[in-house]
């Protein structure tokens, strides 16, 4: 029975296709995220991107006037984490489509994956394989 390798090849091709146009969708909807969190007294809200990466910030008169600084920053980091905590939930959502039904997405996100512990906690080089402080040029040329 002879095989059809161009049905093959174009059915391979349409795959990649769908492969490619849902990743430029995730792609796209990465960029898109926006979440935002305020403080509980409203004195402080924080919009962040879809890596936690803050995008705007906006106090309020009066938190001046309640916090000291020391204090302010501290809210506006509390406030931060949470809205990264939103902005990696929606990104996991976002990611989940392409991801197989087991996959957790967030593990994706963290760069873990379906790594166990032990896979994550590679042993650090020895001494002796530590090429970044290798001089990789002899005096003279010499070989």
């Amino acid at each position: 029975m002879p095989t059809d390798h161009k049905a093959q090849v174009a059915e391979l091709i349409a795959d990649y296709r769908r492969s490619r146009d849902q990743l430029g969708t995730v792609q796209r909807a990465f960029r898109e995220v926006r979440e935002t969190a305020s403080s509980e007294d409203g004195l402080v809200t924080v919009t962040v991107g879809p890596r936690g990466t803050l995008v705007d910030l906006r106090i309020t008169e009066n938190a001046y006037q309640r916090y000291r600084a020391a204090e302010l920053a501290q809210v506006v980091l509390q406030v931060t984490e949470a809205a990264a905590a939103l902005a990696a939930a929606s990104a996991a959502r976002a990611l989940a489509p392409l991801l197989p039904a087991d996959a957790d997405p967030q593990a994706v996100l963290d760069g873990s994956g379906d790594l166990t512990e032990a896979e994550l906690n590679l042993r650090p080089p020895r001494a002796d394989e530590d090429f970044e402080q290798q001089n990789w040029l002899r005096a003279g040329g010499e070989r």
